[in-house]
């Protein structure tokens, strides 16, 4: 695919791109989806973006995308790439977009913040994309488990309960 380019969202075309991409996403992987638009609009923009959003374009289509934003491990001594959402469209799976989109990702965060290495997490049940991660050099992470505080959560825990 020799005209396919990656393309910063930075616009409201590119917003519309992405937040369609990522309902498709959700459909895929049998999430619901809350149509976010403002609140992507909010997270990729300022001075310090929460997230970076990157599409894959091809002819004027939509063919992958992919949301990301910056991580440090300690561990590492390193900045790092966190990919919350991954997307290739079902028609031009199997040509090399995923990994052409997951290398412009680390280059884009490389060039952003330093980042080093990427982090990404992937459904149990979604054995497909776990194959194609792997086959990346992907491998997974032992020793841990993700651990989440949820917005009802958080506010009890900051007392912000209104």
């Amino acid at each position: 695919m020799a005209d396919l380019r990656f393309v910063p969202v930075t616009d409201d075309a590119g917003l519309d791109r992405l937040e369609t991409a990522l309902a498709a996403l959700s459909t895929h992987l049998g999430d619901t989806h809350t149509p976010q638009r403002d609140q992507l609009r909010h997270a990729l923009s300022g001075r310090s973006p929460a997230a970076h959003g990157l599409l894959a374009l091809s002819a004027g289509a939509t063919l992958g995308a992919a949301l990301f934003s910056p991580l440090y491990s300690t561990v590492r001594g390193a900045a790092g790439v966190f990919v919350s959402d991954l997307w290739v469209a079902q028609g031009a799976r199997g040509q090399g977009i995923g990994r052409r989109l997951l290398i412009a990702v680390a280059q884009a965060g490389g060039g952003l913040w330093g980042a080093e290495w990427l982090k990404l997490a992937v459904y149990d049940h979604s054995i497909e994309a776990q194959g194609f991660y792997r086959r990346l050099g992907f491998v997974p992470a032992g020793g841990m488990q993700e651990m989440r505080l949820e917005a009802g959560s958080l506010a009890a825990l900051t007392g912000d309960n209104g």
